[in-house]
């Protein structure tokens, strides 16, 4: 019995982790039961000191291990600039571009009302109150080109605009080594839009 509701427990907590259904969490499950308990204490050891080590920076909401991100700390960093994303995953994809020098600030989501996710529910706040202490001239809104993501942009821009602060939006369009003929008409029409002389 007791065997059955630690299973059950297992079960239950892997599922909950995002992109794990059912059927994965019980072949986690019985992997862990049949690996050695060194495996699963070293994999129990790591969660651990990741909750412990990492936390939210206070300045930008990215993932921390010292008291600020690695971003907000490097002084080479152009501080007159901060490119707004949604998620703390969007940072890392920016990053391994190389073309972007400047701050970041995470909102942790997208305005989505089906969802019942408003401004009030993510770093809006937060961001506002550092383009009020902060010399920014230039606010970059990387969100998403999903229907949320385009609403979270266009709120913030309302917002930020007032402010005297010149406020871009990322281009987005057709991806490298794509075909015209398999676009959609949004993605295509994107294109057009963000074009640029050569």
């Amino acid at each position: 019995m007791a065997q059955a509701i630690a299973i059950q427990n297992a079960l239950d907590e892997l599922g909950r982790l995002p992109g794990i259904g059912p059927k994965s969490a019980q072949r986690i499950v019985y992997w862990l039961l049949a690996a050695d308990t060194d495996d699963a204490t070293r994999l129990a050891d790591a969660i651990t000191q990741l909750k412990e080590s990492i936390h939210f920076c206070p300045v930008c909401w990215d993932f921390a291990a010292e008291e600020t991100c690695a971003v907000c700390a490097d002084p080479r960093r152009d501080a007159h600039t901060i490119c707004v994303v949604s998620e703390p995953r969007d940072v890392g994809a920016i990053e391994r571009t190389g073309e972007y020098h400047g701050r970041y600030h995470v909102l942790h989501g997208a305005i989505s009302p089906m969802d019942g996710i408003g401004p009030e529910q993510l770093r809006v706040r937060e961001l506002m109150e550092r383009l009020a202490d902060a010399d920014v001239t230039e606010v970059v809104l990387a969100c998403n080109p999903t229907v949320e993501g385009e609403t979270t942009a266009v709120f913030l821009a309302r917002m930020i605009k007032p402010l005297g602060i010149k406020v871009t939006r990322i281009a987005s369009g057709l991806p490298v080594g794509g075909d015209l003929e398999f676009a959609d008409e949004v993605t295509l029409g994107r294109a057009l839009e963000a074009r640029r002389e050569i």
